[in-house]
């Protein structure tokens, strides 16, 4: 059996304990990883990997290693791909020990708790999760360990639900309380890392004082596995907040990335999403806020009308919102900072940070009070300017401290009397030494006196052999006789010499005491300044909103108890910015209680997909607080956002296009409620015609007859247009297109009725698709126009059960709905379309275009 080295041994003695983990082993001025970690840390950081030996005469063992000063880069590196690292530091001093020097695992850095580092986005909240399980519902406990904000909330269901909901928040790491392989396996084939807490504790009563009792496990686990991990103070988090869903509107991950509120679809970045138009925010902190809002919209028509109210009046108060920009400019990330100052991290310039801060409170405080209006004077007094903390940090800190705690400069001149004595001695040592020298030779009479220093004797005084007998042996202590040169030191200069020698090192070591003093006090208000950040940031999106409102012309929502939604000239917040805002066309969308379904036809890239997202966006935008895109806003409030656009496939778990636009129709429809908002986008082309066709009617039917929630229904479908005369609620309405020249021309004009047709080779023709394609295209349209022309007289919906009647029986995705028998069709086409004419409401234009139209169909 091989005898390790004590060093090795130590070292195999930690790793066990830390299995899971690459062991970041301290060696001096190296972190250094053996055995298997080095092999696995050297390929995935590309680091070279070497051996050392570990017992004498042995086989080496691999090992490879990265310098301290720069290990958070190689750390940061393991974690975001999803692995733990436990960082071994040296607890204490070699100088003091005999020896093998004493080790310990520090802190665990995972996934979830990742706090710093290039990749950490300090604008977005960066939660661990964990999961309690209690019959059908999951609790969830969420965390972000930079800042200290903590939530709960029961989701019920599937395992697969409560998933939606961790992946919404961004989770990547949930704690466990025990083995559960399938939810494992569900977990990890969805990215997420899993985790068990391997101590014992019981979480502060007052961190979940808000919570059902059922809840506090999960707030309990995560609580567990922080103090396991962090191995320091966890002060800084915050209680536990209770979120009540009823409270909210709730979007899942699926409608969130289709939507893009937060993040892109084409690149995952925030370019082209409703947050990045939002995010004029001043603060790191007010835009975590907006994120945060935007993950979770109000549903409670008095809290959004509180946060519209302020909104209004900082509009209003044009000056005054001027001045607070400035003022929260000067504001850092308060929330982090309370953060790093709880675990012990805090650096001094991190506590300059808040003083400079903290001086700015009054000056906002001020100009919110100005106003005199009751929205804004309120929230001037909850703004708490933290005295006593600002005057600690302003005795305290050095206007400009080092980076390191360990450099000298980050205690104030004049806050410690013996530190300014030591100061002065380290810095004016130099000086005192020129004038003692001059001093000497005054009394020696000696002109070629001279005060030397090597590091052997110290500091001496150096006269030749010649004039020794100068100097007073009562005074001069002889220190060492040379050739020609005799050397002395007298008590002043021995007093001095220790001094000047030892100023600099006791300097800096009671400098580091006297600044961990005062962080150490700076704990004591860091609930004061998590509530100040709270308030500010609150104020920095309400800024951010009125800005916005004003630059763009948004109006203020209106909020009712029913169903119907009325949007007057409304307007995709992005898609408006990203191109002329005189090109763009804005549109109406009236969803009333007798009729809150929408079918829409109108061919490719005519903007259906966009005016869909619109009125999400608008009831998005309404229920955070914000002013909206449009002329007039009247709005139910909206329990559940839920909406399938776009195709795209999910490879990595084997999900072709098809499967994944069922998955999330499945999960919408199980969801939602009658205060709901569905967005469907071309349900059905993921698989042959009759089949999706069947489907998004089987759909429709589903909605309108056993949920009632308000209805978006996009399709390529037109013989679905003919469920009009079957379902009560449901409208057709078509965005408009004409031809000209040969070539499609889209007016991005959603109106009544149904489209005449798709115009897809048109939009080939758009695409520069070969012309001999675009021809047999063409050709081969005629033949199958007049293949089915025997079929015109009859309804899209008839045709449909007549086809699926010659077709082998397939599995039901939905319970049979009694569907109401269609009338047969005998009137012409144009004539049914003349019937339904709105000329009232139709321009000269309009007007004409029909006409031509109608001429091509008689033709």
């Amino acid at each position: 059996m091989t005898t390790y080295t004590p060093m090795i041994q130590q070292y195999l003695q930690i790793k066990q304990a830390h299995e899971e983990a690459f062991l970041f082993f301290r060696l001096g001025d190296f972190y250094e990883l053996f055995f298997d970690d080095a092999i696995r840390a050297s390929s995935i950081l590309e680091i070279t990997l070497t051996s050392r030996e570990a017992a004498k005469g042995k086989e080496r063992i691999p090992m490879c290693g990265v310098p301290y000063h720069s290990a958070t880069n190689y750390i940061e590196t393991l974690v975001q791909k999803g692995y733990k690292v436990a960082i071994c530091e040296q607890v204490e001093d070699p100088k003091e020990v005999k020896g093998l020097v004493k080790r310990e695992v520090v802190k665990i850095v995972t996934p979830g708790t990742l706090t710093e580092g290039k990749t950490v986005d300090a604008t977005s909240h960066h939660f661990i999760g964990a999961i309690h399980f209690e019959g059908e519902a999951s609790y969830l406990a969420y965390v972000d360990l930079a800042t200290g904000i903590a939530k709960c909330e029961v989701v019920h269901g599937t395992m697969e639900d409560v998933l939606h909901v961790a992946d919404a928040l961004q989770i990547r790491e949930l704690v466990l309380a025990e083995q559960d392989d399938a939810f494992e396996k569900y977990a990890k084939d969805r990215h997420f890392l899993i985790s068990f807490p391997t101590m014992d504790g019981e979480v502060k009563p007052s961190l979940v004082e808000a919570l059902p009792k059922t809840a506090v496990e999960a707030a309990t686990l995560i609580w567990r596995y922080l103090q396991e991990t962090q191995k320091t103070s966890l002060d800084h988090i915050q209680p536990f907040e209770w979120i009540e869903r009823a409270e909210t509107l709730t979007i899942d991950a699926n409608s969130m990335r289709n939507l893009e509120l937060v993040r892109s679809i084409r690149n995952n970045s925030k370019e082209g999403t409703l947050y990045e138009l939002l995010d004029v925010t001043t603060t790191a902190m007010g835009a975590r806020k907006l994120k945060m809002w935007l993950h979770e919209p109000l549903a409670n028509e008095r809290l959004i009308n509180e946060r519209l109210d302020r909104v209004d009046a900082l509009i209003e108060a044009y000056f005054t919102r001027d001045a607070l920009k400035k003022e929260l400019k000067s504001v850092y990330d308060l929330e982090r900072l309370a953060g790093r100052i709880a675990m012990g991290s805090a650096s001094g310039r991190d506590l300059a940070q808040l003083r400079d801060s903290l001086q700015h409170v009054p000056a906002i405080t001020q100009l919110l009070r100005e106003t005199e209006v009751p929205a804004l004077t309120l929230l001037a007094e909850q703004l708490n300017p933290c005295v006593p903390l600002r005057t600690l940090l302003e005795e305290a800190i050095a206007q400009t401290p080092p980076i390191s705690v360990k450099e000298e400069g980050t205690i104030r001149d004049g806050y410690d009397e013996q530190l300014d004595r030591l100061r002065d001695a380290s810095r004016n040592g130099k000086t005192w030494l020129q004038q003692l020298e001059r001093e000497e030779r005054e009394k020696t009479g000696i002109k070629n006196l001279k005060i030397g220093y090597n590091r052997i004797f110290g500091y001496f005084i150096e006269v030749t052999r010649a004039n020794a007998t100068l100097m007073d042996e009562a005074r001069y202590e002889r220190k060492q006789t040379l050739a020609n040169t005799e050397r002395f030191i007298t008590e002043e200069l021995k007093e001095k010499e220790a001094l000047i020698l030892n100023a600099e090192e006791q300097s800096l070591e009671l400098e580091y005491t006297l600044f961990t003093k005062v962080r150490s006090d700076s704990q004591a208000h860091i609930q004061e300044v998590q509530q100040l950040a709270h308030h500010l940031s609150e104020l920095d999106v309400l800024v951010a909103f009125a800005d916005l409102a004003e630059r763009y012309h948004y109006v203020r929502p209106t909020f009712h108890e029913g169903r119907a939604l009325t949007i007057t000239n409304g307007r995709h917040p992005v898609v408006e910015q990203m191109m002329d805002a005189q090109l763009y066309v804005p549109n109406d969308c009236e969803l009333t209680e007798s009729s809150n379904m929408l079918l829409i036809t109108g061919p490719n890239m005519s903007g259906k997909s966009t005016y869909m997202r619109q009125v999400a966006l608008t009831i998005v935008m309404a229920q955070i607080g914000s002013y909206v895109p449009c002329d007039r806003a009247h709005l139910p409030i909206t329990d559940q956002i839920f909406t399938r656009i776009g195709a795209a496939d999910d490879l990595a778990s084997g999900q072709s296009t098809f499967m994944m636009e069922m998955m999330e129709s499945q999960y919408a429809i199980t969801h939602a409620s009658p205060r709901s908002l569905l967005l469907f986008d071309e349900i059905g082309r993921g698989t042959s015609t009759y089949d999706g066709m069947s489907l998004a009617q089987a759909m429709m039917e589903y909605i309108h007859d056993e949920i009632g929630a308000n209805t978006l229904f996009s399709t390529h479908y037109h013989e679905l247009t003919s469920l009009e005369q079957n379902l009560d609620q449901l409208r057709n309405v078509h965005v408009q297109a004409t031809e000209q020249d040969g070539d499609v021309v889209f007016l991005h004009k959603v109106a009544p009725g149904a489209a005449d047709r798709s115009y897809g080779i048109h939009v080939a023709k758009l695409a520069k698709l070969p012309e001999s394609i675009l021809t047999r295209a063409g050709e081969l349209l005629t033949q199958f126009e007049s293949e089915t022309q025997s079929f015109e007289k009859i309804s899209g919906e008839q045709q449909v059960e007549e086809v699926i009647q010659e077709q082998p029986a397939q599995l039901s995705f939905f319970e049979e709905v009694n569907k109401k028998e269609p009338d047969i069709q005998t009137t012409h086409p144009v004539e049914e379309e003349i019937q339904q004419l709105d000329l009232l409401n139709m321009t000269p234009l309009e007007a004409l275009q029909q006409l031509a139209e109608w001429q091509k169909k008689w033709r």
